[in-house]
């Protein structure tokens, strides 16, 4: 089969093996942007059916192109990490590859032709070149095999309502314009309009590469918001297809996602799309899974109705004759922790699931049906993606550290090299855990991280990180945006709390941010501060804190409420909550986490706004915001510099007008680093120590 690879279907191999020679300390370098943008992101493992390969993608960043580029990879199981192959190459990126259930085909999603749309490589047999299947005008994604391999799921946007011109239409008439109409919440997410578009469920025949609308309702199916780690399944037999929907008329001031359940032909045009409700909670039910068995079909789900970082639980419905409609039961009743993604073993006996725990992800096996749960993979890193190779045993994942990169993992070795050699030459200190006694008297945690050449008798200045979410963590990850290295590379201590609000030390801990922004986590914060000033080797003249989007806000609030930093960095941050409301999209997020909205909570909303404690400011602040940040509105930024220069403090603003919430392309991150890091130093090391600006 390798041969056939190799001649057939012109793969490349390289030889990924670890860095052949020891590099001894004193030969590594410190971190610098370059070489943070030049490693590979390994991604997406998806194991053969039966169990001998591993496709996955690798994305490479190009300056002068200034984007990624991702190509599918296959890696040999029981090679045990000696070769891997590269399977796609040419024009575009290919992604999402999908194994055919006889493991002879992989589909993929390729944007090297007409958009991104649907093609199949053959990886056995007589081999072949890849050919392209879907010709849908807005592309595809999310790749589903049909179990008889006759046809693929995909997900695509198409112009809504279907039939009939849009008023926009209707009004430009032959002169067009740029102009957006719109008459509902929710006509843009995250950094894309929605407005007058849905998001479909196609399937497409590999036979002639028709494409048919499986739901055609006024919904986004699969959900675009409050969606979870894959929204659509098919049954084993192929007659019930599984899909996550928001079936309520409004979406944007809600959480009610539920399961719905359609035949393999879905509605043929009926008012309903031929949908069959199954869950009915209020809260977010979504990513179902059928057991390869069909007795099952799981899904996650939140109880509670508008909270997007609830718990979330593994549930499990009962099915008979090909039909789900039994009982449903908890498969993680009594567990504080949330599970993250899962898949379900071979066998149907067992379900892995990825878990966030005290700053780590962990794999979890859950025994079906007593539900027993022990810990498979775990104690260092993160560890996810996992899918379990037909002998039930076999544990395919996806595992970073601090310090490395994500790589192919297989029954607890590395299966991938990629990075290897370029880290080898890096000085990169593991992640040191510490912890101390915060706020409500709970244990708090976070993380500390030493730089290059670090010696215990100098003192170093120090950088506070502050995490967003506010439901999320500081985990032990190579973190693609907030890197821990970039920062340590220029001669810092840097410290990251898990204060309250942060997920994986349970949900109490995590619901104890709703409703008090300002006290608990920076009372932690404040506390965590405290033990990491009087470490000897920490120079607590010379301290700033960087964060972003619920960080960002508590930038705004520290800068309210605290001396202590010498300089702050605020990153899409919320300035002013009230006026946050009115600019976001997700209205659930605002209502739940001040109460309700600003007319009915006003009083909250006020109590935890940084404008309220503005008047206080001092301390100099960089300030990050980009035009296509949906979720938290350019204007919270310009609010927060307006406020800073007519005080008189000195402040600098960094606007991207072609990104989001997050910074993404390989020249803006470039530019996010030198300017984030020289402000940084401007104020926290001498002159003769700062790096070039």
């Amino acid at each position: 089969m390798t041969k056939r690879l190799l001649v057939v279907l012109g793969c490349f191999t390289f030889p990924l093996s670890p860095f052949p020679f020891p590099v001894l300390a004193s030969q590594q370098r410190a971190l610098t942007v370059d070489d943070f943008l030049a490693l590979p992101v390994v991604g997406d493992p998806q194991l053969s059916p039966d169990g001998k390969w591993v496709a996955y993608t690798v994305t490479r960043y190009s300056l002068k192109e200034n984007r990624g580029t991702t190509r599918v990879w296959l890696a040999d199981v029981a090679a045990g990490g000696g070769t891997s192959r590269q399977l796609t190459a040419g024009p575009g990126s290919d992604r999402q590859p999908r194994w055919s259930p006889d493991g002879r085909t992989l589909a993929f999603v390729s944007t090297r032709e007409s958009g991104a749309q649907l093609w199949l490589l053959p990886v056995g047999g007589a081999g072949g070149e890849a050919r392209r299947v879907s010709s849908l005008a807005d592309g595809v994604s999310d790749p589903v095999w049909l179990p008889d391999g006759t046809g693929v799921l995909v997900t695509s946007d198409l112009k809504w309502p279907a039939a009939g011109e849009q008023e926009i239409d209707r009004r430009n008439g032959e002169y067009p314009t740029e102009a957006r109409i719109w008459t509902d919440l929710m006509w843009r997410h995250w950094d894309d309009w929605r407005a007058g578009k849905r998001q479909h469920l196609f399937r497409v025949s590999l036979a002639d590469g028709a494409a048919r609308d499986l739901t055609p309702v006024d919904h986004d199916v699969p959900t675009i918001a409050t969606g979870g780690d894959g929204d659509v399944a098919v049954a084993p037999d192929g007659k019930e297809i599984a899909v996550a929907m928001h079936g309520d008329s409004t979406v944007a001031d809600n959480t009610n996602v539920d399961i719905y359940l359609i035949s393999r032909d879905g509605g043929g045009g009926t008012g309903d799309g031929g949908l069959r409700q199954l869950t009915t909670a209020q809260g977010a039910d979504n990513t179902p899974r059928y057991s390869p068995d069909g007795q099952w079909l799981a899904y996650l789900s939140m109880e509670r109705p508008g909270f997007e970082a609830d718990r979330q639980r593994v549930m499990l419905v009962a099915r008979t004759g090909g039909r789900t409609e039994g009982r449903t039961v908890e498969a993680t009743a009594g567990w504080t922790l949330s599970v993250g993604s899962y898949s379900w073993c071979p066998d149907s006996k067992c379900i892995h699931a990825v878990v966030e725990e005290r700053g780590r992800e962990n794999i979890y096996r859950i025994d079906v049906p007593s539900f027993r749960r022990s810990v498979v993979v775990g104690s260092s890193g993160a560890n996810t993606n996992v899918s379990v190779a037909s002998d039930g045993k076999t544990l395919v994942y996806l595992h970073q550290s601090a310090t490395h990169p994500a790589e192919l993992w297989v029954a607890g070795r590395p299966l991938s090299h990629h990075s290897d050699a370029a880290v080898a030459g890096l000085a990169l200190s593991p992640l040191e855990e510490f912890g101390f006694r915060g706020a409500l008297g709970d244990s708090v945690y976070g993380w500390l991280l030493k730089p290059p050449g670090f010696d215990p008798s100098k003192k170093y200045p120090l950088v506070y990180l502050l995490h967003g979410g506010p439901q999320t963590a500081w985990l032990d990850l190579w973190h693609a945006r907030w890197n821990y290295q970039m920062f340590a590379a220029r001669g810092y201590v840097v410290a990251a709390v898990n204060r309250h609000g942060s997920t994986g030390y349970g949900q109490k801990f995590t619901d104890a941010v709703s409703q008090h922004w300002g006290d608990y986590p920076y009372e932690d914060l404040m506390k965590g501060l405290d033990v990491v000033a009087r470490l000897p080797y920490v120079d607590s003249t010379r301290m700033g804190a960087a964060g972003a989007s619920y960080g960002g806000y508590m930038v705004y609030w520290i800068a309210g409420h605290t001396n202590r930093f010498k300089t702050l960095v605020a990153h899409d941050g919320v300035f002013n909550p009230a006026s946050m409301t009115g600019t976001t999209e997700e209205l659930w997020f605002v209502d739940w986490e001040f109460g309700g909205p600003p007319y009915a909570s006003r009083t909250l909303y006020e109590k935890w706004s940084p404008l309220t404690f503005a008047r206080n400011w001092k301390t100099p602040i960089l300030i990050v915001h980009s035009q296509l940040d949906y979720r938290v509105d350019l204007s919270e930024g310009y609010q927060a510099f307006t406020a800073a220069k007519v005080l008189g403090v000195p402040a600098k603003f960094l606007y991207f007008p072609d990104e989001g919430h997050w910074v993404l392309k390989p020249r803006n991150r470039r530019l996010w680093w030198g300017t984030v890091l020289d402000w940084l130093d401007q104020y926290l090391r001498p002159q003769s120590q700062a790096g070039a600006r």
